[in-house]
């Protein structure tokens, strides 16, 4: 069993964490205006090897969003436009016939745009089930396998797939299997009125802002190995379980609103996603141990795609979210005895 670090050796890693993501997040906010909480949970997901759907109309941003934060990382960025004619080979790539120059002929692996580290998979619900599925293995395994031969992908690996709502034209809804891949479903909203003033001066002049690098693969490695040691006490984990039992309505502890409009509850992978997400915030305080406010901050990201729906639920267009702050109300932080 590893023995965690001296106090002091963390601490010092601690304040690294801190510097550079403050670093990396003003970086990113000399390009992107008024995003600066999709920011935060678009770092979050990278930081913990976890991958981000932005759901948003189209034009507000979410693909300069995935290219700037990429620059200010020096990371190697890739765009798939998904619409309904592609095909997984389209995605993670095909073997091809090479001729050499004594005529033999011989299999090469003709890497898809899967290989980078960030990928944006945009307009993912435009695209098939059946090619929808092809990113499975590579954001929960960070792998691709073709013709029986697995390819590894690169460290870090981070996809964010951005997603129209359903209501619009021809769109697809996602399985509930790669919705449960992605660790925070994030909200990307309409600028407010100064923002947009804000984003009209830097798009319609003459120079256009663009991210420096602030840090490189390596480092961005290292804050991945110091997410995964900040600790979480044993009470902070059963109130998350706690939570996390709460969405299903079979659950002795459901809310009402739970048991009307849910069908199925969140799976395990939430509050893996929660105790991640939660670590994160932590170090962004500077500090080395998960609080009850780590937790509130981010659950509605870490389990608005994961809460299904009934019938009831659709019916009357109920919002994940208030579902998520009935189940927050409900469940204390202490459990009673």
């Amino acid at each position: 069993m590893t023995e965690p670090p001296a106090a002091t050796d963390f601490d010092a890693l601690v304040g690294g964490f801190q510097r550079d993501y403050d670093r990396i997040v003003a970086e990113v906010g000399r390009v992107i205006v008024g995003l600066g909480e999709v920011i935060d949970q678009a770092m979050t997901c990278l930081l913990t090897g976890g991958h981000a759907l932005l759901e948003g109309v189209p034009g507000l941003g979410k693909t300069l969003l995935v290219r700037t934060l990429a620059e200010a990382l020096d990371l190697t960025f890739g765009r798939i436009q998904f619409t309904p004619d592609l095909m997984p080979a389209d995605i993670i790539g095909t073997n091809i016939v090479e001729t050499d120059s004594a005529g033999g002929r011989s299999f090469h692996f003709q890497r898809g745009p899967i290989f980078g580290h960030l990928i944006l998979a945009d307009e993912i619900n435009r695209a098939t089930p059946k090619t929808q599925s092809a990113v499975l293995e590579a954001m929960q395994e960070g792998t691709v396998s073709v013709a029986r031969v697995r390819h590894k992908l690169p460290s870090p690996f981070l996809v964010l797939a951005t997603q129209n709502p359903l209501e619009m034209e021809g769109t697809y809804p996602l399985p509930e299997a790669q919705l449960d891949r992605f660790l925070f479903k994030i909200h990307v909203p309409g600028p407010a009125l100064g923002d947009l003033v804000t984003i009209l001066d830097r798009t319609t002049g003459t120079a256009t802002p663009a991210a420096e690098k602030v840090v490189g693969a390596e480092r961005v490695n290292e804050m991945i190995a110091v997410v995964r040691q900040v600790l979480v006490a044993s009470h902070v984990k059963d109130y998350i379980g706690r939570v996390v039992l709460a969405t299903h309505p079979d659950s002795a502890g459901a809310p009402e609103g739970v048991r009307k409009f849910v069908r199925y509850g969140a799976s395990p992978r939430a509050a893996q996603a929660i105790i991640l997400g939660a670590k994160v915030l932590a170090l962004r305080d500077g500090r080395a141990n998960v609080a009850f406010e780590d937790v509130a901050r981010v659950v509605h990201p870490a389990l608005r795609h994961r809460l299904i729906p009934s019938f009831e639920g659709q019916a009357e267009g109920v919002d994940p979210d208030d579902v998520i702050a009935a189940v927050l109300e409900t469940i204390p932080t202490t459990p009673a005895t």
